[in-house]
């Protein structure tokens, strides 16, 4: 009861300080800043964008034309009908419609305009066969979409075993391993009346049309339900417009967790918490009891969003792992950052690197297994009305979790006197934090744990790689993967040796080293196969898993490679000193890759 107390007292503080800092202008310049936000989105809402409004220029010698571009604003319309030349150069348009043919003027903006008017006119003369009589005689082809989740075994590698190059496949048919079941031919008719297709295509067009369907997908389904489409309005299962609505959620979490580490910082910079330090409150009641009113004000704020637009509650557990991200990385960053600069640098980077790994493989949702790597995608299944299971839950947030925990671990730890107040640079006090580590008496424990350590965060690495370069042309993604790959685990491991060193500097020698770079490299290989059949049990079935996972099955053989390689950064720091940690880290990495390339190269020669 007394930690509740000190807890609850501490967030109750942290509220006070919270509000008296902010002057008493701030305070409601904040406010009405947030109404215009909210009237500025509505107007948007409702007017539509209008950042392209009169972008082309198009000459058009026959009023006629206007029912093909004169319902799109990007496009100033002029009377050519007076020249006799068709340039549009010399006429300073970039696209002329002259004597019935079409005249472009040259450069990117020109072909840009040509693009648009090609897309206007499909738009036009789908208007005009919505209009015929016999809608089934002016569209003889409608398709009916029936999304089926995908049978296809993406497996391509096992343990030890080497891919096949695409080309050296089998020149005869290929032969069904199941029975082959004979499907029933589609209606040679549309069962649906043709006034309600007719309005089902209107209804189709103009959202196609329409800028503001970014707005949509609040209404949760459409106006006219009609599962049958044209092929020129079929559009693939990307769900851009739910990712839109998506960002409603990050930006108010992230905004949030700013004031935690400003918070933090303030801490550090005014020196206002060595007297909470110095008071008898365990360093986890400081954290914990600072950052709860952070904590409840976003879970708030995403219960308030869900409500406002009425989505299912189950959106909401995807992100709490984001919140303890957020929190997480607000925390630490707080703590390391030297000044309010080097803090604004950091926060921005990492809000580029977490937004990126948040929102790009959500764009492949429905699409790509990748999608999966990311919570934002189950909120993005909870608003399609699709759900999600429990596996794909602890598939797409497991990671978030264990990275969040280590880091409030690593942080709670060092949340001290020496550590929060020193004026070492980034990569000093991360040595700093690491050595808190070690054990002095079973330092090889504390090698080994380490190694653990470090596996969310390089999983969390690499599955940005994945999510970055998986979509290109191979086998440079392929390359580029297994490259980044190898260069950040061989970072990772060297973080093991540097604490040591840090912790007690005169006891490494070659003896320490060998038991170390085993320590290091069983811890590595433990957590390898403790979150394989978590997280990467789908992803590690293709073949750019196999490029970031490769051997898992066979253990003697990736735990050779982890300590051969711990041995080369090692020795080049044991011999050469730390300024020889590049060079070890270049040649760990290059034996690391060429280990990979052994494995795939079918793929790659």
């Amino acid at each position: 009861m007394q930690m509740l107390h000190q807890l609850l007292t501490l967030s109750y503080w942290e509220i006070r300080r919270f509000f008296s800092t902010m002057s008493r202008d701030l305070l409601p310049l904040s406010v009405v800043l947030l109404i215009l936000l909210v009237v500025v989105s509505g107007f948007a809402a409702q007017s539509g964008m209008h950042l392209q409004d009169g972008l082309y220029q198009i000459g058009l010698d026959k009023p006629e034309y206007l029912d093909i571009v004169g319902y799109d604003p990007r496009y100033l319309t002029y009377d050519t009908s007076s020249y006799a030349a068709a340039n549009p150069r010399e006429v300073g348009v970039d696209l002329m419609i002259q004597y019935g043919q079409i005249f472009r003027a040259q450069g990117e903006k020109a072909r840009a305009a040509q693009k648009s008017l090609e897309r206007d006119y499909q738009a036009y003369t789908d208007r005009v066969y919505q209009e015929q009589e016999d809608l089934f005689a002016a569209y003889p082809l409608w398709i009916e979409n029936d999304y089926v989740i995908s049978e296809l075994d993406f497996l391509a590698t096992q343990g030890g075993q080497q891919l096949v190059v695409p080309g050296q496949a089998a020149l005869e048919a290929p032969e069904p391993e199941l029975p082959v079941i004979l499907v029933d031919p589609p209606l040679s008719s549309v069962p649906a009346d043709s006034e309600l297709l007719r309005m089902s295509l209107s209804d189709q067009m103009a959202k196609d049309q329409d800028i503001n369907r970014y707005t949509g997908m609040l209404a949760q389904q459409d106006t006219l339900d009609n599962p049958y489409k044209i092929p020129s309005l079929l559009s693939p299962p990307l769900p851009f417009d739910t990712i839109i609505f998506i960002f409603v959620f990050i930006f108010p979490l992230y905004f949030t967790s700013q004031f935690f580490m400003m918070s933090i910082m303030n801490e550090r910079t005014l020196r206002q918490g060595e007297a909470l330090i110095a008071a008898p409150i365990r360093p986890i009641i400081l954290v914990l009891g600072k950052m709860l009113p952070y904590a409840v004000g976003m879970i708030f704020i995403v219960s308030a969003i869900l409500c406002s637009v009425q989505a299912d509650i189950m959106a909401i557990f995807p992100l709490i792992p984001v919140i303890l991200f957020f929190l997480a990385f607000a925390l630490f960053i707080g703590m390391i950052a030297r000044s309010y600069k080097e803090l604004s640098f950091i926060s921005i980077f990492f809000s580029t690197i977490a937004t990126s790994y948040l929102f790009f493989p959500s764009i492949f949702a429905n699409v790509h297994i990748v999608s999966l790597l990311s919570p934002i995608t189950l909120v993005v299944h909870v608003i399609q009305g699709t759900g999600y299971t429990l596996t794909d839950y602890i598939y797409a947030t497991s990671l978030f979790y264990l990275t969040s925990f280590i880091l409030f671990a690593i942080c709670i730890r060092n949340f001290g006197e020496e550590q929060l107040f020193t004026e070492s640079g980034i990569i000093q006090k991360l040595t700093l934090y690491l050595s808190g580590l070690i054990s002095m008496r079973n330092w090889w424990f504390s090698l080994f744990f380490i190694g653990i350590m470090c596996i969310p965060f390089v999983l969390m690495a690499q599955m940005m790689y994945l999510v970055l370069f998986f979509n290109l042309p191979m086998p440079a993604s392929l390359l580029l993967i297994m490259l980044l790959a190898a260069w950040t685990e061989e970072i990772a491991k060297a973080a093991g040796i540097i604490a040591l060193i840090e912790a007690l500097p005169s006891f490494l020698n070659l003896r320490v080293l060998i038991i170390g770079s085993a320590a290091i490299a069983a811890g590595f290989l433990f957590g390898e196969k403790l979150l394989l059949f978590v997280t990467i049990s789908q992803i590690s079935d293709s073949v750019f898993g196999a490029a970031l996972f490769l051997s898992i099955g066979m253990l003697w053989m990736p735990f050779l490679l982890h300590m051969v390689c711990v041995l080369i950064t090692g020795a080049a720091v044991l011999y050469a000193g730390k300024r020889a940690l590049p060079f070890g880290l270049l040649l760990a990495t290059i034996v690391h890759l060429a280990y990979n390339l052994y494995h795939l190269q079918g793929w790659i020669w």
